[in-house]
């Protein structure tokens, strides 16, 4: 391990259990139930949706990049995919504490195809959180072989979560309030 990597090792797992519990908290945070005079982000939901698929689209551009060498690229593609990720978890955050919850309207099979997937989606967002920070700083402090096996993890799972983000929006859309 690298100093760069145990300077980090405590910010990460702290990051890791912090990020969530806050997320989570402030999900059942509606400022508008508790009286503050807010206007619903409701507009919020199809741009964070397409940050995700930006987030796919830049990951498998980034992986591209590495593949041909292009290391430079594909260290600026990843932080843009970090950015993105934060701006995503922002605005969700933003969103979901000045707006009523949706549910999902659907019926039958597709129900259950919807609720695998959002269940899935939430799980590994959670889990991604280390994955994604001890790679990049294995990336930023040279440990480029420890990098590229965690990189082997990390990136379908945080492609995963970047898709599937990008699904569940397309699925609940419909029965959003407008």
């Amino acid at each position: 391990m690298t100093e760069e990597e145990k300077k980090y090792k405590g910010w990460i797992w702290t990051l890791s259990v912090v990020i969530p519990l806050a997320v989570a908290a402030l999900f059942g945070v509606n400022l508008r139930k508790l009286g503050y005079d807010v206007e619903p982000l409701s507009f919020l939901p199809p741009i964070y949706a397409t940050i995700n698929g930006l987030t796919a689209v830049l990951l498998v551009w980034a992986v591209s990049a590495v593949k041909r060498r292009k290391l430079k690229l594909h260290e600026n593609l990843i932080k843009l995919c970090m950015v993105c990720s934060s701006l995503f978890l922002l605005m969700y955050v933003a969103y979901h504490m000045t707006s009523d919850s949706t549910s999902y309207g659907g019926e039958g099979a597709l129900r259950y195809v919807y609720f695998f997937i959002l269940i899935t989606h939430i799980i590994l967002s959670v889990i991604i959180i280390p994955f994604v920070l001890f790679t990049f700083v294995r990336g930023i402090a040279g440990a480029y072989e420890r990098h590229k096996r965690l990189a082997r993890i990390t990136y379908p799972m945080w492609l995963y979560v970047a898709v599937t983000g990008v699904v569940v929006y397309v699925m609940i859309s419909p029965y959003y309030a407008h």
